[in-house]
């Protein structure tokens, strides 16, 4: 089993990230359930706008799609900026809208029998509300959630400390993470073992 993070901070690396952290702590969760991944972060290549699986020359979506399309679980993972998931997200989405007209030989889309999850992190309130948004648009795509397929944190209002500075793991955020991993685990062996039928 194959897992890919996308990293969809707004700051390509070496910034540091609380999006690529927490992204990276799902990854180790998986782990334990016998997953491998990698994380990618967006802003590190020249991802271009539309809703095309390939954009034409340049364009890096394409070497990520193949990665994707490896990949049993798809997780996502982002900043809330001004209540919402972050603008990188949300290409992200607008890139993965071009799976929608590509299918198999029984027509049903390539990302079907793909599990998703999503990681939002933030210093204001918003987290059930991106994870909504993330999950709305990734299942509209083809892709499945499991029970708790969102870890999150956020910070108090209005204060500077970002996920990346805290000494420690919260707790609730570390059980929230296992219970993501396991669930989402299961659900991409049961839809690799048991396909969704031709439409």
């Amino acid at each position: 089993m194959k897992a890919l993070a996308l990293v969809c901070t707004l700051n390509p690396s070496p910034a540091r990230s609380s999006s690529q952290v927490l992204a990276e702590q799902t990854l180790e969760a998986l782990h334990a359930h016998g997953v491998t991944g990698e994380a990618v972060r967006i802003a590190d290549h020249d991802v271009r706008s539309g809703v095309a699986v390939d954009m034409g020359e340049g364009d890096a979506w394409p070497s990520i799609r193949e990665k994707m399309l490896a990949a049993d679980i798809l997780v996502l993972s982002t900043p809330i900026w001004l209540g919402h998931p972050c603008s990188v997200a949300q290409r992200v989405l607008e890139r993965l809208d071009g799976e929608l007209s590509e299918t198999d030989d029984e027509g049903r889309q390539l990302t079907y029998g793909k599990a998703a999850a999503v990681c939002v992190v933030g210093n204001e309130d918003g987290a059930h509300k991106v994870g909504a948004d993330l999950f709305q648009g990734l299942n509209d795509v083809g892709f499945s959630l499991a029970a708790g397929a969102e870890t999150y944190w956020v910070g108090e209002a209005m204060q500077g400390t970002d996920y990346q500075d805290l000494e420690k793991v919260p707790e609730a955020v570390a059980s929230t993470t296992r219970t993501l991993a396991a669930n989402t685990a299961h659900l991409a062996r049961a839809l690799r073992d048991r396909p969704y039928p031709s439409a």
